[in-house]
């Protein structure tokens, strides 16, 4: 089955959705699929308190059902299906649903997000949304003068653990090897800040906790003579090994920097370098990755878009 529209939006976090309440607005009649997380990576949180227009805080999840009635209010056809190639070869763009739908678009725009890294423990999933976090500028507020950890020994684990550091008790940066990676600058910032505990050479092993993480097991130096097993009392384990852009399935025709991410040009634009195709959200931003900011970008591609399509009826 073939089908043309103007507008196709992939993806359904703060993005897509703007993306789809501009584009309804300007009469593109846009068609949205929502893909495998139907609200993006803000549903994997609980409370949102940091989005303008909402001074007490809104679930996460409803404020996403928001975003999905606002963008059918105007007209988006939003759909579940997943997207399982594309061809931006020629024009209009070939974009195939679920192996089986094939979508003509004259104008695409990509909201998949990028996903945050986990350690890949059993109790990650247990804890999701009860203490354990990817999203220490989402979350921290929650944890004001508790005791939480942070993994990772990069720059963004380190920018975690000092922003943390200014709201809670006690903060243990959690390091699998002997030295951080971090910037000399970083480094010196956590080295110098009295409630960050460094641990190196640690890895952790589990969470322990009933209806919320309370503590983290973990082993030093693993496969030394001096291994040793450690305990700590924590309340929040933040993750901070890095995101993956969902980008794969656009790569073959999109620029990608080193690491995945969309490259945009100029680059406060959503335009990608195939014209047409714009990029909005975490898939194209390794720098902030707040929904406030993934928002207005989805904001300016449907603008882009619905300006391409004005210049090339």
């Amino acid at each position: 089955m073939n089908e043309h529209v103007k507008c196709l939006i992939i993806g359904s976090g703060p993005a897509g959705y703007t993306a789809a309440i501009y584009a309804g607005r300007a009469n593109l009649s846009p068609v949205l699929y929502e893909g495998m997380q139907p609200g993006g990576q803000l549903t994997q949180t609980t409370e949102v308190e940091n989005f303008p227009g909402y001074p007490d805080g809104i679930d996460a999840n409803m404020m996403m059902s928001d975003f999905r009635a606002q963008a059918e209010r105007f007209g988006a056809d939003i759909r579940f299906g997943v997207v399982t190639s594309v061809d931006f070869s020629g024009h209009p763009h070939q974009v195939v649903i679920d192996e089986s739908t094939t979508i003509e678009a004259d104008t695409v725009i990509i909201a998949t997000g990028a996903s945050a890294k986990y350690l890949g423990l059993p109790d990650e999933q247990k804890f999701a949304g009860k203490g354990v976090s990817a999203c220490a500028t989402c979350d921290g507020f929650f944890y004001r003068k508790k005791r939480v950890a942070v993994v990772g020994g990069g720059d963004t684990a380190c920018e975690e653990a000092t922003y943390l550091a200014g709201l809670c008790e006690k903060v243990y940066l959690i390091v699998r090897k002997p030295f951080l990676r971090a910037s000399k600058i970083m480094q010196e910032r956590v080295l110098n800040t009295p409630n960050i505990e460094v641990l190196f050479e640690h890895n952790t092993l589990g969470l322990i906790g009933n209806d919320g993480v309370e503590g983290a097991r973990l082993v030093k130096r693993k496969g030394e003579p001096d291994e040793e097993i450690v305990e700590i009392k924590i309340d929040g384990f933040f993750l901070a090994i890095g995101h993956h852009p969902n980008s794969e399935l656009f790569s073959r025709y999109v620029t990608t920097d080193e690491a995945g991410y969309i490259k945009t040009f100029p680059a406060e634009t959503p335009c990608t370098n195939i014209p047409g195709v714009f990029a909005a959200g975490d898939v194209a931003d390794p720098r902030y990755r707040q929904a406030v900011v993934a928002a207005g970008s989805g904001c300016k591609a449907a603008m882009e878009a619905e300006r391409f399509i004005a210049e090339h009826k």
